[in-house]
C-alpha cells in the first residue's frame, strides 16, 4: 500500500476510532481543525522568561506560557494540553523541569470548557463535527507565541494527557505539517477529518488504567498508527490513568529534546 492510500486508511480506522463506543469505519474529508499559526519572522521580540499568562481570552480559563531562562535560539516549542476539567496550568507543572532542561517553550492553553470541544458529549460519529472554538483558540496561542519568540520549526510538539492526549493525537496528525512530534499519554480516542505531514509519535499508557483501558484504547491507535507507515514509539508501563515522571521524561526530555 503506497503511503497515499494507507493515510486514506487511517483516515478511515481512526475517524470513529475510540475507547469508550463501540465504532464503525467512517473517511469524511474536511478542512476543519487545521490551524493557520506558523514560525517565522518574530514581529514582536520578547525577553520574558519565566511563566506568564496568555491573556488572550478575556475570561477566567486563558492559559499559560513559560520561557525558560534555558532558552536557546532558535527554541523548541512545546503546545501541552491538560485532561478532563484540569488547566493550563496544572499540566505545566508536571513538565516545567523538563522544559528548562532541554530549553524547550511550553504554551498550555486552557480548554474553553471544562474540556476540548471533540470530547464534550457522545465519542462517536458526531464526535468530529465539534472540532471549534478549542481548535480557534490553540491557534491564537501559537501565533501570539510565534510572534514573539524565535521557535525551531524542526522541534514543535503538541502533546497531552487523557482527554489533552486524545486532543493531541487528533490535532496533530491533522496539523502534521507544523507539528513535528505528537505526544499522547494516556489518551481515550482520535478524531481526524484529514491528515498532513508526517510527524513522529509518542505514545504511552498504563497497564492498570481503570478510566480509558489500554485494550481498547492505546493498542487499537498504536496498531494503526504503525500500520499507517508513521514512526511511533509506544511505551506501556505499569500504572494506571497518570502521567509517570520517568515517562514524561524518556517522552520529552530523550524522544523530543535529545
Amino acid at each position: 500500500m503506497n503511503r497515499s492510500r494507507s493515510i486514506l486508511s487511517l483516515c478511515a480506522v481512526l475517524t470513529l476510532t475510540a475507547c469508550v463506543t463501540p465504532q464503525r469505519d467512517i473517511y469524511t474529508l474536511a478542512k476543519e481543525a487545521r490551524l493557520q499559526a506558523r514560525p517565522g519572522k518574530v514581529k514582536s521580540p520578547a525577553t520574558t522568561t519565566g511563566y506568564q499568562k496568555l491573556n488572550l481570552s478575556g475570561t477566567k480559563r486563558d492559559g499559560i506560557l513559560y520561557v525558560p531562562r534555558t532558552i536557546s535560539k532558535p527554541a523548541p516549542l512545546i503546545l501541552m494540553l491538560h485532561g478532563n476539567r484540569d488547566s493550563g496550568e496544572i499540566i505545566l507543572h508536571k513538565i516545567r523541569a523538563i522544559a528548562d532542561e532541554i530549553g524547550a517553550i511550553v504554551v498550555a492553553p486552557d480548554s474553553r470548557d471544562f474540556t476540548w470541544d471533540v470530547a464534550r458529549g457522545p465519542i462517536d460519529e458526531t464526535a468530529i463535527n465539534r472540532f471549534g472554538a478549542d481548535v480557534a483558540f490553540i491557534d491564537r496561542s501559537l501565533q501570539y507565541v510565534f510572534s514573539r519568540y524565535e521557535i525551531d520549526p524542526k522541534r514543535i510538539a503538541i502533546g497531552g494527557f487523557s482527554d489533552g492526549g486524545s486532543y493531541a493525537l487528533s490535532v496533530g496528525l491533522m496539523n502534521g505539517d507544523l507539528f513535528t512530534h505528537v505526544i499522547a499519554f494516556s489518551p481515550g480516542f482520535m478524531r481526524l477529518k484529514n491528515i498532513a505531514g508526517h510527524p513522529q509519535v509518542f505514545l504511552a499508557h498504563g497497564t492498570n488504567d481503570d478510566i480509558l483501558p489500554i485494550d481498547q484504547c492505546s493498542r487499537v491507535f498504536a496498531k494503526a498508527i504503525r500500520n499507517a507507515g508513521y514512526d511511533l514509539t509506544y511505551v506501556e508501563f505499569h500504572g494506571r490513568h497518570v502521567v509517570v515522571e520517568k515517562i514524561a521524561r524518556q517522552a520529552l526530555a530523550e524522544w523530543f529534546g535529545g
